[in-house]
């Protein structure tokens, strides 16, 4: 098992995702394309959980390939340090993105004021009762915007973390063992043969 392989496509696919997370929190800040007072924006997304979090924290560990040039087990702990930074990034956007699920956005309900209207409701969710959905007028389908973009971000940094969490292995593992067993064995059983 080759430990900077396995390095590397974790980092293929994290870039990606950390893209996506960056562009879903930017959406968030234009409900509908509308451009909004940032008074009338939902809290949650100024916590940054996509820019920073699975974004910003988790392209740094994308990008660890430039430390390609140090030695090999140094490279590996860089690589273990920046996981766990990236880990980190990960469950942030997990858990920002799971709050503005839950109190919902804010929006005006028809009297010019914006509000939380269903941060303090206990008895019925709004995510799984449509039916309460008409009760924010501005801006048009703010909740399903919201429900979607921090499901996306949820979604995202859910596997981010997960992906760091394995890099984090992986690192240790190569800076303990060295970086390729395959290449240990071959020349532990050439040594044994002379």
């Amino acid at each position: 098992m080759c430990t900077r392989k396995c390095s590397k496509c974790i980092g293929i696919t994290l870039f990606p995702l950390a893209t996506c997370a960056i562009v879903s929190n930017l959406l968030l800040y234009f409900p509908n394309g509308q451009v909004l007072q940032p008074s009338e924006i939902t809290d949650l997304v100024w916590f940054f959980n996509g820019i920073v979090g699975a974004g910003i924290l988790v392209r740094e560990k994308c990008c660890s390939c430039h430390f390609c040039l140090l030695t090999k087990k140094t490279s590996m702990l860089l690589s273990v340090v920046l996981a766990v930074l990236g880990f980190a990034g990960g469950v942030y956007c997990a858990v920002i993105s799971s709050l503005g699920l839950v109190g919902g956005p804010l929006c005006d309900t028809g009297d010019g004021e914006y509000i939380y209207p269903f941060r303090n409701d206990t008895l019925d969710n709004y995510l799984f009762n449509q039916t309460t959905w008409s009760i924010c007028q501005e801006p048009e389908n703010i909740i399903l915007w919201n429900i979607v973009l921090f499901s996306i971000l949820l979604v995202i940094g859910v596997i981010e973390a997960v992906l760091c969490f394995i890099q984090v292995i992986n690192g240790l593992t190569g800076f303990i063992c060295g970086t390729c067993m395959r290449k240990r064995k071959v020349s532990i059983l050439y040594d044994c043969g002379s």
